[in-house]
């Protein structure tokens, strides 16, 4: 890889991180009854895992989630930096576009996924299994809106060809 590619990629990374981290604290952040909150920063992990080879869209996913966590949730911090880093596996950057089937069904696969890990830790942290079902739907909720957002914004960023653009480094 040549010094200029890893430099964009580098690039890229950190800005994805600090979109993520954005829009995970502070926009549209729903707060809920149980604890936690609702927010759309999975559609941009969705998105920098169909733009960003995977080791630059998981560091991208975990050090945004995390650092919004750090500055709302604290003790959601280690949870998230594994659980963010994972959801991008489920998506493909090697498809032409960013809609193509393996994301369309990742979306669905990391909307469950997360919802469930949330849960499981919120288990651990909580010591009861009774944590597991408030946990589970207030982050399912946050997958569906967040699933919708990229389903949303994935064809108008297609159509812009924005992979090409990316890749082509401008």
């Amino acid at each position: 890889m040549s010094q200029r590619e890893n430099l964009r990629l580098l690039t890229t990374t950190a800005l994805f991180a600090a979109a993520i981290t954005v829009m995970t604290a502070y926009m549209l952040h729903i707060p809920l009854p149980t604890g936690g909150y609702i927010h759309l920063g999975d559609a941009l992990i969705y998105l920098a895992a169909c733009l960003l080879p995977v080791p630059y869209a998981a560091a991208a996913a975990a050090v945004g989630a995390g650092l919004a966590d750090l500055l709302t949730a604290p003790m959601w911090v280690l949870p998230t930096l594994v659980i963010k880093a994972v959801l991008v596996l489920f998506f493909t950057s090697k498809s032409e576009r960013i809609l193509c089937p393996r994301n369309w069904a990742a979306v669905v696969v990391a909307g469950l996924f997360s919802p469930a890990a949330y849960a499981l830790a919120n288990c651990v942290m909580a010591g009861t299994v009774t944590a597991f079902l408030p946990q589970f739907l207030g982050t399912l909720a946050q997958g569906i809106g967040s699933g919708a957002l990229f389903l949303v914004i994935a064809p108008a960023l297609d159509g812009m060809k924005l992979k090409t653009h990316l890749s082509a480094g401008g």
